[in-house]
Formats: C-alpha cells, structure tokens, sequence
C-alpha cells in the first residue's frame, strides 16, 4: 500500500492517528522518505522545525496551562527537534528546561542548528541529569527516535539495550509520573517490531513523516499513549516512493465486506461449522466457540465434543447441535456435513485428541486451528505441515507460535511481525498472531495490524470466542485472509465495547459475545 499519510488537508500541524491512512512503515522506510523530501528540495533543518513546531503546538494544545516544560535531550535529530520545542517554549515565555545526555560539542548537523537556536532563546541547559525527577508540568522525551533498535534482523536481543545514562533518565521520566510527549516514538521502543525494555511510559506520542509499525503492537499500545501524526508537509508524491509493509485495520471497512442477506436465504445459505475439541474437563472452550459462532451469523452450528460435555452445551445454547465422540471413527459422519472446522479448543493432548485431529485433517475441509490444536500439529507426530488442509487458519498466542516456528516466546515477541510471516509462510495459511495489536499475515505479503482491543481482554477464553467468529465468517463465504482481519478486529473491538460497559477488570469472554453480533448486525 502507499499513500500520503494524511487522507485530507488539515489546518493543524499534525492529525489524530485514525484521521491518517492506513499504511506503516518501517524505520528504513521513514529514512527513505525523508531522503526523498530532502531530495525534492526541502532543507532538512526545515524539517526538523517543522517537527519541533508540530510537537510544540501539540504541547500548548493539550496543556494550554502548562506551568513548567522539561525536555530529555539526546544526541542525535531527535534531540534536534527537542531543542526546537524548547527555544518554541521560551518565545512563548512557557518556562522551559533542557536535560541534555549528549554535550553540546558532540552534537552535529540540524541538531547543532537547533540547539544554538535554543541557547539564542535563552533555554535553560543542563549537561547532567538532575537529583531527583521533575515535580511538576510536562516532560518532552525527545532522548532516542526511531534509530534505537533493541533487536537484530534476526529479532534477537541486542546485548546492552540503552546506555546506562539513557536507562537513567528513562526511569527518572517514568519515576515523575508526569504527563509526558514523546517526540516520534518513546525511547526504548523499537520502532520495527515494538519490542522494548527499559521504555519511556508516554502519554502522548507525536510522529513524523509516516506512521511506524513499532507503535502499534507489542509494547507499543503499552508506552505510546494518543498517537499523533504530522506529516511535516512532505509532498503526496514522495509517498509513492515506498510500498508500506503493514496497514492499520479498519473494522468498519472490514464489515462492508459480509455480503447483505437475501430475503430468501434459509439456514443452509450460512454454512455449517463444526467445532470440535473438549477433552475430559475442558467442555468450557467448544461451548463459548460454539455460542461465538452462532451469534457470528453461522447457519448451523454442531460441536463434537467428549460424551460428558452435551448436556451443559444443551442447557447453555439449545440452538447449537452436539454430539458426543469416543473417537474418530464416530466423529467421521459428522464431517460430511460440514463446511468448516473448528479444532483444538480444549482439545488437550491425549490419544482422543489426536485421533480427532487425524481425521479432521484428512476431511480436506477449511479448517481454523488454535489452542491444542496447534501444539499437537507443533509436534508433528500424528500431522505433516504438508498433510494439513489447503484452508489453513491459525490464531496462536505467542507461546503457541515460538512452538510452531521451533523457537523461544521471547523470539516471537521481539519480532512480532517477523514470526506472523513467518507462520504464515512455513505453514501455507493464514495466521493471527494474538497479543496487544495482533496481526494478521497471509498470502498477500502486507501485515494487518488491528487497532483495537485493551488489557481486560487478557482472560481465559477470549482465543475461544475468536475461533468461533472466525469458523462463522469462512461459512459465510469470506476468504481465509478477509476472515482472518474481520474476526480480529470485531473480537477486538467488540472487546472495547463491552470493557466501556462492564470494565476491564473482570471482562469475561462471554461478556464480548452480544457486542459481536451487534457489530455484525
């Protein structure tokens, strides 16, 4: 995808996150367009003025009462347009300080520009941190931009993460509990993969140029606070230049894809899914996918479950058909009617449990796979990656992912976008990546990133409900890819509506379930 980060012209300097486009971009990326704006003719301590100026009107928009600005300053153009806000704040006789970690006679280029403008302003600067953290106003974090890298291109850690000055100065930002800008992203975060350690808790962040990829999963939607964009007035066509590797999802975009019902239709014309899974004790995980799926708009919906869970699943959802399994050759019939399945929820890893697995896969039906499921396929003991269906969905957590990719949790969550395509491609399916902004990665190449969701969601059961939406879309007729980003985004949000009513603390997975449907009303 490329596209101007702005959808429409805009009198501020910057823009609210969601009144951008889609598209993010990677560090590299970013670096390349502002190349391409040099390049075009626009000096780079233009730029960074600018920069400096989007940051500072965000600070007196936000805080018009601000009694005291205290801006954390590295070395390099971050810290550039740090000493442009301060020199800003002084014109404005807003008392302003600098925290300068990086002297002044190290300093090169634009950001030596811009702090002798501050000195002409008058701006305070100190060279050392101070005792103790700033006690009132705001804190600017203009220390590291989106340089910092806390992996390598492998995603492992890089030895030494900040220096210790910079560590420093990060715990005394976070000590303040002050409100705090970051200037382009949070120091600490990475701006790749949104991997962090020590990392700048920030209640706004303010970007520039385009929109990173970093900032919108993993630690990102932890640290960044309100996301805003400014795209220093870099010309539309520049942004042609680059192919963004990730886009935000759109939730409402996404739902104009289910096709209208007919006046017509009957049960049949929505599909039947099959969920099959819950092992002695585990009858929890088919019951809530199953109620998922019904309320997602499946037509029929049937659960193959252990003898003992069929009458709890009648009493809680009459509408759904169930039908006890000993083994595989009892869950055979129940195949030949289905369009889609639905395995691993509470499956276990028992030799019931495999036996369901085997003869699912050889059914050759669409199938989305989690929990369970995905361990006993990590095994590859009973399943080859080349014997599982064509129509592959699989919405692993981390955990679950560092198993199918032979690796560590740490691994994946360093590089969250590098294990979704990754799955992706070694298993020739579609694949959610679940966690704070999950992603969907397929064929197509481009990583869907979902913006919605919150911490009240981190709750047994959540991974259930999302199968079942997801069993329910492919029914419908969706493909696996436009499943994949819809069941995700509407788990997400319908996770954000019910959190506003309830709270978080406490959010159940049942709790999201009428939210689906009134999403995809």
């Amino acid at each position: 995808m490329s596209a101007s980060p702005q959808t429409s012209a805009v009198s501020s300097t910057y823009i609210a996150i969601d009144q951008a486009s889609a598209a993010l971009y990677t560090p590299e990326q970013v670096y390349a367009l502002d190349q391409a704006a040099i390049d075009s003719g626009i000096p780079s301590i233009q730029l960074m003025k600018r920069a400096g100026r989007a940051a500072f009107e965000l600070l007196v928009d936000s805080f018009p009462q601000v009694e005291q600005v205290t801006v954390y300053c590295g070395g390099g153009k971050n810290a550039g347009d740090g000493y442009v806000l301060a020199a800003l704040a002084a014109q404005r006789v807003i008392p302003v300080k600098v925290i300068a970690l990086v002297a002044a006679e190290q300093l090169q280029g634009d950001a030596k520009l811009a702090y002798d403008y501050a000195v002409q302003e008058g701006v305070t600067i100190e060279s050392t941190l101070p005792a103790s953290a700033p006690i009132s106003g705001v804190i600017i974090d203009a220390l590291l931009g989106i340089g910092f890298k806390s992996t390598d291109v492998n995603g492992k850690d890089i030895n030494g993460g900040l220096r210790e000055n910079f560590a420093a100065a990060v715990a005394q930002i976070n000590a303040a509990k002050l409100p705090v800008i970051a200037i382009d992203i949070p120091t600490g975060l990475d701006a790749n993969t949104g991997a962090a350690g020590a990392v700048v808790h920030a209640t706004k962040t303010i970007t520039y140029i385009a929109p990173k990829r970093g900032l919108f999963t993993g630690r990102g939607p932890a640290v960044t606070g309100d996301i805003y964009l400014a795209s220093l007035d870099v010309p539309a066509e520049i942004y042609s230049q680059q192919s963004s590797s990730a886009a935000r999802l759109n939730v409402n975009e996404l739902i104009s894809t289910l096709p209208a019902r007919q006046a017509d239709a009957h049960k049949g014309s929505f599909g039947h899914v099959l969920i099959i899974g819950g092992d002695h004790g585990m009858g929890g995980a088919v019951i809530m996918a199953a109620e998922a799926a019904a309320r997602a708009g499946a037509g029929l919906v049937t659960v193959a479950t252990r003898p003992e869970h069929v009458v709890p699943l009648l009493v809680r959802r009459p509408e759904v058909m169930t039908k006890g399994v000993n083994s595989g050759l009892e869950l055979e019939p129940l195949l030949a009617r289905a369009s889609v399945l639905v395995l691993g929820l509470g499956l276990g890893r028992s030799a019931w449990s495999e036996q369901m697995l085997q003869v699912a896969v050889k059914s050759g039906l669409p199938m989305v796979v989690d929990a369970d499921g995905l361990n006993l396929i990590a095994e590859a003991k009973v399943v080859q990656k080349n014997e599982l269906p064509a129509q592959l969905l699989i919405t692993p957590h981390p955990a679950e992912a560092a198993r199918l990719l032979a690796s560590e949790t740490q691994a994946v969550n360093q590089n969250r976008f590098a294990a979704v395509t990754q799955l992706a491609a070694d298993y020739s399916c579609v694949c959610i990546l679940k966690g704070a902004g999950s992603l969907v990665a397929g064929a197509e190449g481009q990583v869907g990133v979902v913006a919605h969701g919150n911490p009240g969601m981190a709750t047994g059961g959540m991974g259930d409900v999302l199968s079942g939406i997801c069993g329910a879309l492919i029914a419908q007729g969706l493909t696996l890819e436009t499943t994949a980003q819809l069941a995700a985004c509407v788990h997400a949000k319908a996770g954000d509506m019910a959190a506003e009513k309830i709270g978080q603390r406490g959010l159940l997975a049942t709790d999201i379930i009428p939210f689906v449907s009134e999403l995809l009303a």
